[in-house]
C-alpha cells in the first residue's frame, strides 16, 4: 500500500498556493489601527468585507474610514473569541503576545491570518497587489516583498500604458474610441489612451497624433491614414465617419488617434454624432490639449499668480474679419490674462492688428512654438507688433501654438 505524500509543516519553507478570496459580504477582522491597517483597510472595504476593527487607537485615516461607517471599531485591545465567526484575520498590532495570541485562535478556528510582525507564523500571505481596468495583479516572491513590489508595478505599468498586452476576449466590445493622442510627443499620451490602441484592430489617425507609437502596433493592425495635412491633401470629414462606422461594424476595435484632445478643435462631437446615430458603441478618451502642454513644456505658464488670471483658448482657423467667425474678437482684447491661439499661424498678422486696434498693448508679448513636445520644437518671441514679421521670418510652419500675453516674458526654459 502506497503512503501519501508527507505535508510540510506549518511555516516551513513550501511554496504558498495562490487564491482569490471573495469576502464580499463576510467577516473580516483586523487587529490594529495603525499603518499596516491604513494600508489592508482600502482593499478590503473594496472587496466589500464586513469589516471589524479591534484596537484601543487608529490612525486619523482608519478613525475616518469608522466615523464614515465603512466599518465598525471596537475601542479596545485583543480578546480571546474576536475571530469568531470570521473568514479572514489581519494581525498588526504592537503587542507580540496578542499576535501570537490572535494567530492561535485563529489556528484553532481555520481562519485564514496574516501577520505583520511574523510571516512565518502566518497561515496566509498578502501579495504585493495592483489593479488595471478589471485585472488584478497579485505578485508572491516568499521572504522579498520589495522584490513583489517591484514585479507588480512592472506587470501594472505594462498593461496600463500598453506595452504589456492582454486584450479582450469574453467580454470585448466591438466599437470606436476616441482617442486624445496629446501633443505629439508619444509619452504624453494617456495610459488608458495607449492601452486602447494597443488592443485596437483599427486605428485612423490624424497626422498630428502621436506618430511614434504606430510603429509599436502589431503587424495585423490596419492602420489608416486621416491625412488631415492643414491646407493640403484632407481625408473628407464624412469619409472618416463613414470609415468609423464600417469598421466597427464588421466587429473590429477601432482607435480613433487624434492629437491633443478629441474635443478641442479636434471635431471629435461630430465623430461621436456620427457613430451614435449609426448606432455604433463610442468612447472617448480625453489627452492633453497642447494649448496647455506645448507652452508649458517651451517653459511658458499659461497662468502666473499676479499676472494673469484667466486664459482663453481660441482657434485662429478664420480670419477676424471673417464671417465664418465665431470669435469675439474686441472682448478678447479687453481681456488681461493669456490668450493661447490654435491653427493661428497663416493669420498671426490679422489677429494681431485687431486686438491692437481693439485696444491691446502692441507691447503685449508673444510666443510661437511650433511642434512643441517634439524632437523639432522651436520658439520664436516676438511682440503684437512685430508677431506677424517674426513669424514670417523664422518660416514657422503649423502645427504652432501662439500665445499671448505677459506670461510669455516670464518663461522659464
Amino acid at each position: 500500500m502506497s503512503r501519501p505524500p508527507a505535508r510540510p509543516a506549518p511555516g516551513s519553507d513550501a511554496s504558498p498556493y495562490p487564491v482569490g478570496l471573495r469576502l464580499a459580504g463576510r467577516r473580516v477582522v483586523v487587529l490594529g489601527g495603525g499603518q499596516v491597517a491604513q494600508r489592508r483597510l482600502p482593499a478590503l472595504l473594496a472587496a466589500g468585507a464586513r469589516v471589524t476593527l479591534v484596537s484601543p487607537s487608529a490612525t486619523p485615516s482608519v478613525e475616518a474610514m469608522a466615523d464614515a461607517g465603512e466599518l465598525t471599531w471596537e475601542r479596545r485591545r485583543y480578546a480571546d473569541g474576536d475571530l469568531e465567526g470570521a473568514w479572514y484575520a489581519v494581525v498588526a498590532t504592537r503587542d507580540p503576545e496578542a499576535n501570537a495570541a490572535a494567530s492561535a485562535e485563529a489556528e484553532r478556528r481555520r481562519v485564514w491570518c496574516v501577520r505583520s510582525d511574523d510571516a512565518s507564523a502566518a497561515t496566509a500571505w498578502t501579495p504585493a497587489t495592483g489593479r488595471s481596468e478589471g485585472v488584478t495583479v497579485a505578485v508572491l516572491t516568499g521572504s522579498d516583498p520589495r522584490r513583489s513590489a517591484a514585479v507588480r508595478d512592472a506587470v501594472v505599468e505594462g498593461l496600463r500604458d500598453g506595452t504589456l498586452t492582454a486584450p479582450h476576449h469574453r467580454t470585448r466590445v466591438p466599437g470606436v474610441a476616441l482617442v486624445g493622442g496629446g501633443p505629439g510627443d508619444p509619452d504624453l499620451i494617456t495610459v488608458r489612451g495607449r492601452r486602447l490602441l494597443a488592443e485596437a484592430d483599427v486605428v485612423i489617425a490624424d497626422r498630428l497624433g502621436p506618430r511614434d507609437l504606430l510603429d509599436e502596433l502589431p503587424p495585423h493592425v490596419e492602420v489608416i491614414d486621416a491625412a488631415k495635412i492643414p491646407y493640403g491633401r484632407a481625408m473628407a470629414q464624412q469619409a472618416i465617419n463613414e470609415a468609423l462606422i464600417r469598421h466597427a461594424r464588421a466587429g473590429k476595435a477601432v482607435v480613433r488617434l487624434k492629437g491633443g484632445d478629441p474635443f478641442v478643435f479636434g471635431r471629435g462631437m461630430e465623430e461621436a454624432e456620427a457613430l451614435a446615430q449609426a448606432g455604433v458603441a463610442c468612447t472617448v478618451v480625453p489627452g492633453v490639449t497642447s494649448a496647455i502642454s506645448v507652452p508649458a513644456v517651451a517653459g511658458i505658464p499659461v497662468t502666473h499668480r499676479g499676472v494673469a488670471h484667466e486664459f482663453t483658448v481660441v482657434s485662429g482657423h478664420v480670419a477676424p474679419d471673417d464671417e465664418r467667425s465665431l470669435v469675439d474678437w474686441p472682448a478678447l482684447a479687453r481681456l488681461r490674462g493669456t490668450l493661447v491661439l490654435l491653427m493661428a499661424v497663416e493669420r498671426i498678422g490679422a489677429i494681431a492688428e485687431t486686438l491692437v486696434r481693439e485696444g491691446r498693448d502692441p507691447a503685449t508679448p508673444v510666443a510661437v512654438v511650433q511642434e512643441g513636445t517634439t524632437a523639432a520644437q522651436r520658439r520664436v518671441d516676438a511682440t503684437l507688433a512685430t508677431a506677424a514679421e517674426a513669424v514670417e521670418r523664422a518660416g514657422v510652419r503649423p502645427p504652432a501654438v501662439i500665445v499671448v500675453g505677459e506670461v510669455a516674458a516670464r518663461s522659464f526654459g
